[in-house]
């Protein structure tokens, strides 16, 4: 009977057998709920098998790796690597003040460096997080990596700060791009165009002179004033005499954006923080002030030419050879290299060479004498200049034991053999030239010690391998202004000497810090007396 009811009754049956739409809803929407779960779940075990690999399996693969070659190092510490070792070591070592005669700088600038090579040797693995890093303390191994034309070796990415100081210039740029770059450059850094740079080189060092005799202190802040005065030469010397007021404003906006790079510790580079828009509003500042002197000079090239200074001579090589072509972005981005290593490093060299002459005055004198004998009172020109042996020989051990640059990075761009060592790609390698240039193994007992006579022979005889001083690198990516900084702490030195006996104030804290560059944390107070002239 029942049976016959629901044959009679059709939408019974048809109710009984079709899904309700309410009961298909909640089909799909638990369907729908169960893909999306799944989904999760299955994001969720990618990154916990990425994590395990990155963070605890492959630390331990690349350690037990390199222990079977013999490399052994801090050990790997879940999941902050070495890190707070390091942060421990250099919270221990910042405040350090040492005696100014002093010159084992390595255990303050590279505390960490300092105790573990002590522990493990010259080469040893370490780790920022989970990223491995070998300190090379090998001279043949520094050599086989800074010498590698191939790109095996590749620069570091610095972060968008260093690249809004910098640029993407020569000294980051790589491969075809680094080449192009080079061949636009050369030009310009020819020993017979820097010859010619010699006489504005010392009108800007004769206006700081004539400022310090006639303003005389008993005690000037060195630091500060050579600052200045490498930053109004480059104006100069880059963008000719007509350009060097624009040239002062990228300098104090550099200077300004360095400051601020240097003292950030953190926080977001991309977020619209107060901070964050006063460093893109430098950058664009500087930006506008160089693309307007560079469309100016393009403007009136075909009546002017594009002049003899660094920019023109770029310029020229760059909008006449095809293979040497560069965008003005890309002008743009030399011209920040230019100003940065231009004023930045050698202000530094002058700095600690007056340093070094202060608390070395038997040096100080058998320099003056050497200027005086060679170019009296007069100002000095590139003849002169190359005449010039002892000053020659403190200004690189003043490079040996203050390099501008304390620490070299390169990261392996495939599995490379390095020196009998097989190392990973992705592996950064780390070049303290800091400690190399005052390794005693290559320098002697007295490497610590101030001793220009070491490089009476020259740089590459100075030591017992040849690659133990790197204060401009080396192999084809060694530094291309290097002539020109050495030609202008020459002509400055001698034009000091020539008029001004110094020594060391003291109020001096000698306090050696890594602020981008080597540089003395509380500035360098000096006492002057000017000479009889």
């Amino acid at each position: 009977m029942q049976r016959n009811e629901q044959l009679l009754n059709p939408c019974r049956l048809l109710s009984q057998t079709l899904p309700h739409p309410l009961n298909m809803e909640m089909e799909m929407e638990m369907g729908y709920t169960g893909m999306v779960l799944g989904a999760l779940l299955v994001i969720i075990v990618t990154k916990l098998c990425h994590a395990f690999y990155n963070l605890i399996w492959k630390p331990y693969k690349i350690t037990k790796s390199l222990e079977k070659q013999g490399l052994r190092g801090p050990p790997y510490k879940f999941p902050h690597g070495s890190t707070k070792q390091i942060n421990d070591f250099q919270a221990a070592a910042d405040g350090l003040v040492m005696d100014s005669r002093s010159h084992d700088i390595s255990s303050k600038l590279l505390p960490h460096y300092h105790a573990w090579s002590s522990l493990y040797g010259r080469t040893f693995l370490y780790w920022m997080g989970a990223q491995p890093r070998i300190c090379l303390g090998d001279p043949e191994m520094v050599k086989q990596v800074l010498s590698s034309n191939f790109g095996f070796y590749l620069k570091l990415y610095p972060g968008p700060d260093i690249m809004a100081l910098l640029g993407k210039g020569l000294v980051l740029a790589e491969g075809s791009d680094w080449a192009r770059h080079r061949r636009a450059l050369n030009p310009a850094f020819h020993i017979d165009k820097l010859k010619m740079m010699t006489k504005t080189m010392a009108e800007c060092a004769l206006r700081m002179l004539h400022e310090w005799r006639n303003e005389i202190k008993e005690e000037v802040e060195m630091s500060r004033q050579f600052q200045e005065l490498t930053a109004n030469i480059i104006s100069h010397t880059v963008f000719g005499t007509s350009n060097s007021i624009h040239g002062k404003q990228i300098f104090l906006a550099q200077k300004e954006l360095l400051s601020l790079v240097a003292a950030d510790f953190g926080g977001s580079k991309y977020l619209p923080t107060k901070k964050n828009l006063k460093k893109w509003n430098l950058e664009k500042k500087m930006k506008t002030t160089l693309t307007n002197i560079i469309n100016n000079r393009l403007g009136n090239s075909k009546e002017l030419g594009y002049g003899d200074d660094l920019l023109g001579l770029m310029l020229h090589s760059s909008m006449t050879d095809n293979n040497s072509r560069l965008t003005i972005d890309e002008i743009i981005d030399e011209c920040k290299t230019f100003y940065f290593a231009g004023h930045e490093t050698t202000s530094h060299l002058l700095t600690w060479t007056m340093f070094l002459l202060s608390i070395n005055p038997e040096w100080q004198q058998r320099l003056r004498e050497e200027v005086l004998n060679e170019c009296g009172l007069e100002t000095p020109n590139a003849d002169m200049l190359s005449k010039f042996k002892l000053v020659t020989m403190v200004l690189w051990e003043t490079l040996r034991l203050y390099p501008p640059v304390m620490l070299n990075a390169r990261e392996a761009s495939k599995h490379m053999n390095l020196g009998g060592l097989m190392i990973p790609k992705g592996m950064q390698l780390m070049i303290p030239v800091v400690m190399l240039q005052r390794d005693k193994k290559y320098w002697g007992d007295d490497a610590n010690d101030f001793n220009p006579l070491r490089f009476e022979n020259g740089a590459s005889k100075a030591a017992m391998h040849p690659n133990s001083v790197l204060p401009f690198s080396l192999g084809p990516r060694a530094c291309v202004g290097q002539n020109f900084a050495m030609m202008e702490a020459k002509v400055v030195m001698a034009m000091i000497l020539q008029r001004f006996s110094f020594s060391l104030s003291p109020n001096y804290k000698h306090s050696p810090a890594n602020l981008l560059t080597l540089q003395p944390q509380f500035g360098l107070p000096i006492d002057l007396k000017p000479l009889q002239l």
